[in-house]
């Protein structure tokens, strides 16, 4: 009973809020572009380009300036590398997010000795802290999230034919090209409003675990994406929830929440 109280009271404060509303729209972004990049078998560019942000975040607090807006200009960078090396032949999608991941987090790296080392600040973005979003966080994370949002929401019938042929996309009239470049960049907006939710180790756990649940389920598309989304917040809710209750790691207890529904969903469909 007395926790309970404790939950409602939560409701109360700034901090908590802000909390709640950046995660919500975070998790519905990551859970949506998650999905598409499970279907075109491309997760682990989220992984890299989050690897990579990290040297956007350390140039920002190296000078001074926001380092979300930072890391995403980095990322941004980064997502045009790999499409370059991919479409020039210089290396294939996998060699190419491994060589923007090194050099990315290797520049990290050495800003961060130019600095002197490691600080606070640099520690909540690696293993997110969204408990201390600010108002300044939150215009930034909801610009970010509702811009990835909209733009999926009017490109979906056109995302979905290329995730499932992109061969009959292209005879179907649909911009393939510029319409896969405009995905990437999705994905390092998404990555980057990501960052200060759970962390620049921990983002591709947000991107992939809600998807790869609602798949278990064996739904339609459309059904899919709304369940992924579904699981997505859940995970975040709960991870809020109890780390401030408990005064645990925030983005762990999200991982954890998201690895369990997915668990869960998989023993369902053996069961099925």
């Amino acid at each position: 009973m007395n926790e309970l109280l404790e939950i409602f009271r939560l409701f109360e404060f700034q901090f908590f809020q802000n909390a709640l509303l950046g995660g919500t729209i975070t998790a519905l972004a990551c859970a949506w572009v998650g999905l598409f990049l499970i279907l075109r078998k491309e997760s682990m560019i989220g992984d890299g380009i989050a690897h990579t942000a990290f040297g956007g975040i350390a140039l920002g607090l190296f000078l001074g300036i926001n380092p979300i807006l930072s890391a995403l200009l980095v990322s941004v960078l980064a997502v045009l590398g790999i499409s370059y090396m991919r479409r020039k032949g210089l290396a294939q999608s996998d060699s190419a997010i491994a060589v923007m991941l090194a050099v990315g987090f290797s520049t990290g790296l050495i800003i961060i000795s130019l600095a002197g080392g490691f600080n606070v600040e640099l520690f909540s973005f690696l293993f997110g802290s969204i408990l201390t979003i600010d108002r300044t966080d939150l215009i930034i994370v909801s610009i970010l999230g509702l811009t990835t949002i909209i733009v999926l929401g009017i490109f979906h019938k056109e995302l979905l034919a290329m995730t499932f042929d992109e061969q009959s996309a292209r005879l179907m009239g649909i911009p393939v090209r510029p319409l896969s470049m405009a995905f990437n960049l999705l994905v390092a907006i998404t990555i980057v409003l990501s960052i200060k939710v759970i962390g620049v180790i921990l983002v591709v756990a947000l991107l992939v675990l809600p998807g790869l649940s609602a798949l278990q389920l064996n739904l339609s598309f459309k059904a899919t994406t709304l369940a992924a989304v579904i699981f997505g917040i859940v995970s975040m809710t709960a991870g809020i929830l109890l780390s401030a209750i408990y005064s645990v790691a925030t983005s762990g207890i999200i991982v954890f929440t998201a690895a369990g529904i997915f668990i869960f969903t998989a023993i369902y469909k053996k069961l099925e």
